[in-house]
């Protein structure tokens, strides 16, 4: 479990493909501090086990699954990817639950400087759209957001400076696939809801 709240961009030292598979290795300036082989870590919003721990690099093995789900795959030595530590058991909770589950790539269609802050317009898959609600809680990228508008087929999301600063958003550029995660209350809803009177 993760709350959304990036510790620090790291660097991608190497991801290798192999077929439907990835081991993708980060250079962390924070996060590896206290980290153990097996531990659960955010990168770019997607929970992955560290296997390899070697000094202040981590490395972690991508199943088929996150592949077809995220953006991982993507990913070349020099990326930036956003990183965040599991949630300990009485630490703050500064964004929202995220279980780093991602649920689809996004494309990001625009981005609107306005006063202090830029508008990030994301389209999403049709499948992911009934889960949006107007200042509802997402996770692009790992990063805790509050939904502004929805719209027949995006969304769209106020960015601050800080937040801008801190984590990949900041240099995303239009056409860029973004993982999603969307907020789980409202999976556990719809499941409910479809299936009342499951014994």
């Amino acid at each position: 479990m993760f709350t959304g709240i990036v510790e620090e961009m790291g660097e991608v030292i190497s991801c290798i493909i192999e077929g439907k598979t990835a081991k993708l290795t980060v250079r962390a300036g924070v996060v590896h501090a206290g980290t153990q082989i097996g531990d659960s870590i955010a990168v770019n919003g997607c929970c992955l086990t560290v296997v390899i721990l070697e000094g202040n690099q981590l490395t972690f093995d991508a199943i088929p699954e996150t592949l077809a789900r995220t953006n991982l795959g993507a990913l070349v030595p020099g990326s930036p990817v956003n990183l965040e530590r599991s949630l300990e058991v009485g630490a703050r909770l500064g964004g929202h639950f995220v279980q780093g589950h991602i649920d689809g790539v996004g494309t990001l269609l625009a981005l609107t400087p306005t006063e202090n802050a830029v508008i990030m317009e994301i389209g999403i898959p049709n499948r992911l759209h009934r889960y949006f609600v107007e200042k509802g809680s997402i996770a692009v990228d790992g990063v805790s957001l509050t939904v502004v508008e929805v719209k027949p087929e995006s969304f769209t999301v106020w960015t601050i400076p800080h937040t801008r600063a801190v984590t990949t958003l900041g240099i995303r550029a239009v056409g860029d696939g973004l993982n999603i995660e969307c907020d789980m209350l409202g999976k556990y809803v719809e499941r409910l809801i479809s299936e009342p009177n499951q014994k």
